[in-house]
């Protein structure tokens, strides 16, 4: 049954707004405990939205990026925690939905994702490499029908709690370490002994641990496409454009509890501008800029979509690094400017307008994946491509 896309994102909406409700009650103690939102997976699971971006053909619901952008801001708005690790599920989604419709294999595990509510992560972090991951040390092992993988995974986000990994490695033993190709993995087919606990400054519930990752599947499991073909056209738009509708929704309601301190001090004295009053004009702009730029991105991936051409361009790259260079640096600003209306009614805990946890939560931006490492590859493509100055794009 075809129903009107309108309706559809309706009921998206409503189900992520029941979804939202249990994160903000459970977002304090995530937070504080350092623990896996478990109540706001299982909301989501019980919503059905684990699936969403699979095509209707094999049970998903065949949204679009646009569409889970917005749901992630939605989230980012209730609990940051929650609403990366639905961003995370849905960047790794992204990559079978574009990549693995060719492969029976991945068609199935698309079915099954959309069927059983199965929650991937991602494992392209290494020792020895850190964040970069167009390059691996790691190699994939094919032995007949079946493969073998062995690696130093420095951080897995929510590892523990995933049904399902996708994780980076070369192609083979002797491959160059940017030879490389993407593999799934079942729960019942890999072990993870930990090598680092996630104890971090923000962003705590995402339980991003560091595995020894162990894993045993069919060799059918490894996307037919090579990963640079997957990270230039899905992955990098997708993490770009998802964590930046994270992060909008933290500095949204940042935003909404300095509006609130503010018409609250203008009740007590209504005859005098509130302190706080110019600050929250001026945080108001830069929360429209940051709105802007990931719209203009969105705006600019679905565009380009249907080529394959543009989504591996010079071009379409740099203007996705700017997207997250933008949102994740005016973040801080935006939450910094509401942390200065509010006060010390900002700075303490427990209070309606506290935003230690948005802080927090926010200075994650700038190293998800690092802004200096985002900056030095947009550089050196400016050095042979011609910087995009149209307004239409």
């Amino acid at each position: 049954m075809n129903f009107p896309v309108k309706i559809i994102q309706d009921d998206l909406v409503a189900r992520v707004a029941r979804v939202a409700q249990v994160a903000a009650k459970h977002a304090d103690a995530v937070d504080l405990e350092g623990r896996f939102p478990r109540e706001a997976v299982d909301a989501m699971k019980a919503e059905r939205l684990l699936g969403i971006q699979v095509p209707r053909h094999l049970g998903g619901e065949s949204a679009s990026i646009t569409e889970i952008a917005e749901l992630c801001s939605m989230l980012g708005q209730a609990c940051a925690a929650s609403a990366m690790v639905f961003a995370m599920h849905h960047i790794k989604l992204s990559s079978l939905v574009e990549h693995g419709a060719e492969s029976e294999w991945h068609r199935s595990l698309m079915h099954a994702i959309a069927a059983d509510q199965l929650l991937i992560a991602s494992a392209t972090t290494e020792g020895g490499i850190g964040g970069n991951l167009r390059n691996s040390i790691c190699a994939v092992e094919v032995d007949g029908d079946t493969c073998r993988l062995e690696k130093d995974a420095t951080v897995i986000s929510y590892g523990s709690h995933a049904d399902a990994i996708l994780i980076t490695s070369r192609a083979h033993p002797q491959a160059a370490s940017s030879d490389q190709v993407l593999t799934a993995f079942l729960k019942d087919q890999y072990t993870l002994e930990k090598t680092h606990a996630w104890n971090t400054l923000g962003m705590r519930g995402t339980c991003s641990d560091g595995f020894l990752f162990k894993g045993q599947a069919p060799a059918a499991q490894i996307l037919p496409k090579p990963f640079a073909e997957i990270a230039a056209q899905s992955m990098l738009a997708s993490s770009h454009l998802l964590w930046s509708g994270v992060w909008y929704g933290i500095a949204v309601d940042a935003v909404s509890r300095a509006q609130a301190f503010v018409r609250a001090a203008a009740r007590k004295s209504p005859d005098a501008t509130p302190p706080g009053a110019l600050r929250l004009a001026e945080v108001s702009n830069l929360l429209q800029m940051v709105k802007s730029n990931v719209v203009a991105g969105l705006k600019a991936y679905e565009g380009a979509k249907t080529d394959g051409d543009k989504l591996s361009s010079m071009g379409f790259a740099v203007a996705m690094n700017n997207v997250k260079i933008a949102s994740s640096e005016t973040i801080l600003e935006i939450v910094n400017h509401a942390m200065l209306i509010c006060g010390i009614m900002g700075y303490k805990n427990g209070t309606p307008f506290s935003l230690g946890r948005h802080l927090r939560d926010a200075h994650s931006a700038q190293l998800m994946i690092s802004n200096d490492r985002i900056l030095g590859n947009t550089s050196s493509m400016l050095l042979v491509h011609k910087q995009d100055t149209s307004l239409l794009g």
